[in-house]
């Protein structure tokens, strides 16, 4: 059976996704930005988009019946690689003792040039 987790946002339609799907176990949390209702938070503090990116896929793993500490992989995209410390210790404060795979990648741009952070996660409930 798939669930289709959604944030609300008008972008799930239009572009044909959801903020984030659980099959079986598994939950699949879509690339996250720090946009709450339709603002970017944090402009141009990436620690700050980072908290408010991992708290949009804190509420979607809830809804999905998981939790941050079933979270076993993340991917970070960045804008700048530059201020990378400032993502990771944000990161490190959800994840630091939970230590889930993870990356960090630099991108030549996210879909709002106000983006700094875009979070990928995937849960495995009960592992």
């Amino acid at each position: 059976m798939k669930q289709k987790i959604s944030s609300g946002s008008p972008w799930e339609a239009k572009i044909g996704y959801s903020r984030a799907v659980r099959v079986g176990n598994v939950v699949q949390v879509s690339g996250t930005t720090a946009t709450v209702n339709g603002e970017v938070v944090g402009v141009d503090d990436p620690a700050e988009q980072t908290r408010a990116a991992l708290g949009i896929i804190r509420t979607a793993l809830e809804t999905a019946g998981a939790r941050m500490e079933d979270v076993v992989r993340t991917r970070i995209y960045v804008t700048d690689i530059s201020r990378w410390q400032e993502v990771g210790g944000a990161h490190g404060e959800v994840f630091g003792e939970i230590r889930p795979a993870t990356s960090m990648v630099q991108v030549a741009a996210l879909i709002d040039p106000l983006h700094l952070v875009e979070i990928e996660a995937e849960a495995i409930i009960g592992e």
